[in-house]
This record gives C-alpha cells, sequence and structure tokens, in this order.
C-alpha cells in the first residue's frame, strides 16, 4: 500500500476478502510445550519447575524471540516457585504466520502450567484451588522472571472464589446425567502491562478561551474503548480545576497533531499512556497556579506570558530481561482467577460452557463498563480458543465458520465478574492493565472442567468432539 501511495499520490487501500484475510494475516504461534513439577508430597508446595516449549512462528521471525521469551516469563506464572529450568526455542515453518494476538503468549504458556496444576492436585490427593493456594504468589515469593509482584491478589481471590467453587461442584453433581456430565475448573492468569523494559508515550493539555481543556494524545482504539480511557484519565487528573468530563476536549490519534502513544498492545495503554495524560495535566496545573492561590485564566496566562499547551512524558520504570529471562521487564501486572462450569455430552463428546466466573485485580478501574466489555470480550475469544478455533487445514479453515468461530449461543448468559481494587504505586490513580488478563487461562478453566466432568483429559486444543471422545476412551 506504501508503494502505491508514493507512485500514485493518491490514498490508497487493499482490500482482501475473507479467504485472503485468513491466508494473508497474522495467526497466534502455537507452542508445543513439556512442563514437569516437583513437589512436596505433604504440603503440595512446588519445589521446582522444568519446562521446554517450542514456538510455531511460521515463515518470518518478526518478534518470534519476543514470543518465546514469554514463555519463560508465563510458564508457571502465578506461583511461588524458587528452582526453574527451562528452554524456548523459536522455530520457523511453512505454517501461518505468527503474529501478536490478545495475551501475546500467555495462552499458551499459562495452558500448559494450568492444566498440569489440575493433574498434580490429582497426583497429591489435593484440591485443585487448594493446591493454588498453597503455591500463588505471598510476600517473599519471585514470579518466574525473579521479580517480586506489585500486588498480592491471588490469596484474597481464591478466599472469594472457594465457596463459589464448591456451589459448583455440588450443582454439578447434582444435575448431571447418564449422559451429560457436568463439572468445574479452575485457573489462574498473570499478564504483564507494557513493552518489555522502559517504555514511553507523550501527550500534551491545552487550556482553551472558553475555559475547556483539549488533551492531545495517541492512545490507539481497536474498538476497546480508547476514547473513555483518556477521558477517565484526563478528568481524575484535572479535578483541581473542577472541571466537568463534558469540557475536555479529545484530540485522538492523528499523528500530525498528538505526540507519540506507542502500539495498543502489551496492555499498555491504559498504563503508559494514562500517565503520560496524567503527566501533561499536571503539568498544565502547575503552569495556571497563582502564587496566592487559585488559577489563571486563559487571558491571564496569556498577558502573563504563561504557554497554555503543556507536554507530559512518562517512561516506565523497567529494565529489561537478561539472556536468562531475568529482570523487572513490568512495574503493574494484571491478575486473574477463573471458574468454568461446563456440560459434556460423553455420547457426542460435545462440551458447553454453562458459566464462567472472572475475578479480576486491573488495579483501580477507570471506566466499569468499559472494562466490563473487555473481560466479557477476553472470556467469549477464551471458549472459542478452548473448544472450536483452530488454522490448519488453509481450506477448511478459511472462513469465520470453518475456523471455529464460536457462535453467540456458544457464550453463555451466564458470566459472573468481580474486582478487587489494588491500587499500584507505579499506575496512573492506581489502575493497572486490562485488555489482555481475560484471555490468559480461561481456556485452561474449561479443559480443567471438562476432565473433572467426565475424566477426559484434553492436552492438544481445540477440544472438539472427537478429541474429548478420543480422550474417553482411554
Amino acid at each position: 500500500i506504501g508503494v502505491a501511495v508514493l507512485a500514485t499520490g493518491r490514498p490508497c487501500h487493499l482490500r482482501y476478502n475473507y479467504e485472503q484475510q485468513q491466508q494473508y494475516t497474522g495467526k497466534r504461534s502455537p507452542f508445543f510445550t513439556t512442563v514437569r513439577y516437583a513437589a512436596d508430597k505433604a504440603t503440595g508446595k512446588i519445589k521446582a519447575m522444568e519446562a521446554d516449549w517450542i514456538v510455531d512462528h511460521g515463515p518470518y521471525s518478526e518478534f518470534g524471540d519476543l514470543l518465546t521469551l514469554r514463555g519463560a516469563q508465563y510458564i508457571g506464572a502465578g506461583y511461588g516457585i524458587e528452582n526453574i529450568r527451562g528452554l524456548g526455542k523459536t522455530v520457523c515453518t511453512n505454517h501461518g504466520w505468527g503474529a501478536a494476538f490478545r495475551g501475546y503468549g500467555a495462552p499458551e504458556s499459562e495452558f500448559a502450567s494450568e492444566v498440569l496444576i489440575d493433574e498434580l492436585a490429582e497426583k497429591l490427593g489435593m484440591d485443585p484451588l487448594e493446591l493454588r493456594a498453597v503455591n500463588c504468589y505471598k510476600p517473599g515469593d519471585t514470579n518466574p522472571s525473579g521479580q517480586a509482584p506489585e500486588v498480592f491478589s491471588l490469596p484474597d481471590m481464591i478466599d472469594i472464589m472457594r465457596p463459589k467453587f464448591k456451589a459448583a461442584k455440588e450443582k454439578a453433581a447434582a444435575n448431571s446425567t447418564d449422559t451429560v456430565k457436568r463439572g468445574v475448573g479452575v485457573a489462574i492468569g498473570i499478564y504483564g502491562c507494557g513493552l518489555d523494559g522502559p517504555d514511553s508515550a507523550e501527550s500534551w493539555a491545552q487550556y482553551n478561551e472558553d475555559g475547556t481543556v483539549t488533551i492531545g494524545v495517541c492512545w490507539g482504539d481497536h474498538g476497546q474503548g480508547a476514547d473513555a480511557g483518556a477521558l477517565g484519565t484526563a478528568h481524575e487528573a484535572l479535578r483541581p480545576l473542577n472541571i466537568a468530563a463534558d469540557r475536555i476536549r479529545l484530540v485522538m490519534n492523528d499523528t500530525s497533531k498528538a505526540p507519540v502513544g506507542g502500539p495498543a498492545g502489551g496492555s499498555r495503554s491504559q498504563l503508559v499512556v494514562g500517565n503520560a495524560i496524567r503527566v501533561a495535566c499536571e503539568t498544565l496545573i502547575e503552569a495556571m497556579k497563582k502564587p496566592g492561590g487559585g488559577f489563571y485564566t486563559y487571558d491571564e496566562m496569556k498577558a502573563e506570558g504563561r504557554e497554555v499547551r503543556q507536554y507530559g512524558k512518562w517512561t516506565t520504570p523497567c529494565t529489561s530481561p537478561d539472556e536468562n529471562g531475568q529482570g523487572e521487564p513490568f512495574c503493574c501486572y494484571m491478575y486473574g482467577l477463573f471458574m468454568a462450569e461446563v456440560a459434556v455430552d460423553i455420547t457426542t463428546g460435545k462440551t458447553a460452557v454453562e458459566k464462567l466466573t472472572m475475578i479480576a485485580d486491573i488495579g483501580k478501574v477507570n471506566n466499569r463498563l468499559v472494562t466490563d466489555g473487555q473481560l466479557y470480550g477476553g472470556l467469549a475469544q477464551g471458549i472459542g480458543l478452548a473448544l472450536t478455533e483452530d488454522y490448519e487445514d488453509i481450506k477448511k479453515h478459511s472462513t469465520l465458520i470453518g475456523a471455529g468461530l464460536p457462535y453467540i449461543k456458544d457464550v453463555p448468559d451466564d458470566i459472573e465478574l468481580i474486582y478487587l481494587e489494588n491500587s499500584r504505586k507505579d499506575g496512573p490513580f492506581g489502575a493497572s492493565g486490562v485488555g489482555e488478563l481475560p484471555l490468559t487461562a480461561p481456556h485452561a478453566a474449561i479443559i480443567n472442567a471438562i476432565y473433572q466432568a467426565c475424566g477426559a483429559r484434553v492436552r492438544h486444543l481445540p477440544a472438539r468432539p472427537e478429541k474429548v471422545l478420543a480422550a474417553l476412551k482411554k
């Protein structure tokens, strides 16, 4: 497209039909993963983990090294494990082009370690939620990157989920029949916010003649509500001016007018771009302050020669990981606990997800409606990842239906969301990120629930009916 624009001097558009869209755009890279835990037989405390993962990145190496690093960061995430040995490999193949997609490495990594936690619980004769309670992050623990978690949300999440898990298991047992078996599964999900290491964004805030404030920022929007995020953050930062939200204007995502914000990826926007907005607004407020108290008007600022537009830049206080994946790549993480309730028809192998429960710590919530939408969307994608979506056969999988996109009826109306709002010291007004957390591990909870329902353990996604039937026979 760039060449065409340069050659013609006119706007140009590349239009794919859906088959081309499937074949020419990136797909999530599959991991082939082997994980082992060593645990104390009496207490269930995990003493060591060994992992080996191979990343099928398709024909291009772009970001393959970073994606492979995600295995080191997120296999075993959520648990304080003192001894970890792992080896990840990026492999180029003639399969689909591997590209970034929601969760970027965490769904592949945490699927393996979260399913293995359930298998370990069975070997130890322990309840899978209680085994997680024994091992989840507590003060003194580090994550797989050797970094101390910034908050310790997981023990509280497990306490909240415990009675819900008990009630769900009792309900599943009571409602199972000879042909339809019901089960409940859980999984922990973790993801970091930002690009690994130092990550920056810029913004400006301008005081206008009519008393309004304009924010210039590039907070990329895939439909997730970047305007609400920018407005909510600016409104909070401008509280000293006592300015209403409808008096704040936004100039967004026009790089000829607004400064660099960086990519809308890595669940970084609320953290990194939000902090840039905060700094710009705080700098503007400082410029507006009168020595004796109160604030200058627009005309007074002009008369005083004060700049009515102030810039803000913020950089994460992070370090890039070393050759062993050790460091402090993210200053803020997201923490989640998933519970899936499923029904498995053992005559057909078809699985239906009847309810999903998610407890999320994304720091202080900026806009509840927007974050609810993020969690609902990620959970819906988790159902597709667990049960139906695939891209192996170019002909078969070249349409939305053929590739296994879930239907509306495949996503339950019964989805319960619970927030734990642990403030982040580095987040804007205590916020962390949200976008990728809901797709870190809901699929693992679904797969664990299938096993609890009928004893069929599926280790290769998706868990299509024929795979469930084959596992049942074993």
